[in-house]
């Protein structure tokens, strides 16, 4: 989440003239993230969120407000799109499709406890649960072709040694696609700030504009490499198993899973080092963007090569 369109009390007092949410009373700009602008949104009928998309258009945007009122629908806490007066929940604002959703309660943890990736786990899995009667689809749009496609551009940047690794990684990952394991709806960036914890239970998932359909191993993957990390990059055994103990419980792990294990936590660290090279190096103008350090993903995916043989599944 970030600023990138500046919108007015002006202009978003306009647009709710659509809405039945009431009259405005603040609007705050929200600073964190990189891909769409945000804003904390207060009325006299409740507090909301309003997103202003960047990248994605308003024909591929359906899929993620559908999945969000599906899953909501369904008991999972996360944003509940706003329907207008005409029962639509994609409009435009300044240029830009745009919609409001719920602003659920909690807050993001910077260092979670077993007990915070126990509850993050069993969310996770009946969130996955939850995905198997959505209708809709969305092929990985940060899948093989991409990975090859963004590591073509952000090569140059590299030193030879860190080069060899990216081209090695994935092409190894073009070879495995994962195809096999189970698919289904994946948040696909359930990182520490796009959930909203209220004391040791799980408040909200935010954020779902990655989400698609994939190996639900990639999603767990994903989410162990930010909850359950150590300072030196590899996995605290403690609360990677408390994630994964807890997602077995509502989920349980296929033998084909455990065996993929140690290779999906891979492929979801080079995700990450990959789109955070393309952020550092190739960036959009923007204001308020936090830029992530890739070094931190490479220092991951570095850490999983060298523990290959690790397995909690």
């Amino acid at each position: 989440m970030a600023v990138f369109t500046r919108v007015t009390d002006a202009d978003i007092t306009a647009w709710l003239s659509h809405y039945s949410l009431g009259t405005l009373l603040e609007l705050q700009g929200i600073p964190s993230g990189i891909e769409n602008t945000n804003y904390f949104v207060t009325t006299s009928n409740g507090r909301f969120v309003l997103t202003l998309f960047e990248k994605l258009t308003a024909s591929e945007l359906p899929y993620y407000l559908n999945l969000m009122a599906h899953l909501a629908r369904h008991g999972i806490p996360c944003p509940a799109p706003v329907a207008d007066r005409d029962n639509r929940f994609l409009g435009e604002l300044n240029g830009k499709p745009a919609c409001i959703v719920s602003r659920l309660h909690g807050k993001s943890v910077t260092q979670p406890t077993a007990a915070h990736c126990a509850a993050v786990g069993a969310m996770l899995g009946q969130m996955h649960l939850a995905g198997q009667s959505f209708g809709e689809r969305m092929e990985n749009p940060r899948g093989a072709a991409w990975r090859a496609n963004a590591a073509a551009e952000v090569a140059r940047f590299l030193p030879a040694e860190a080069r060899a690794l990216l081209a090695d990684e994935v092409a190894l990952h073009a070879r495995t696609n994962g195809a096999t394991l189970p698919q289904g709806v994946i948040h696909a960036d359930l990182f520490r700030d796009n959930v909203l914890m209220d004391g040791e239970r799980v408040g909200g998932l935010i954020d779902f504009y990655f989400a698609c359909n994939d190996a639900l191993l990639y999603d767990v993957a994903i989410t162990a490499n930010d909850w359950c990390m150590g300072a030196a990059g590899t996995l605290d055994a403690t609360r990677a198993r408390a994630l994964l103990r807890a997602y077995q419980a509502v989920r349980p792990f296929t033998a084909e899973e455990a065996e993929a294990w140690p290779l999906i936590l891979r492929r979801a660290a080079l995700r990450f080092w990959l789109s955070r090279l393309y952020d550092l190096h190739l960036p959009r103008d923007g204001e308020l963007v936090n830029a992530h350090d890739p070094a931190h993903f490479e220092r991951i995916l570095r850490q999983h090569i060298a523990h290959t043989k690790t397995v909690w599944l």
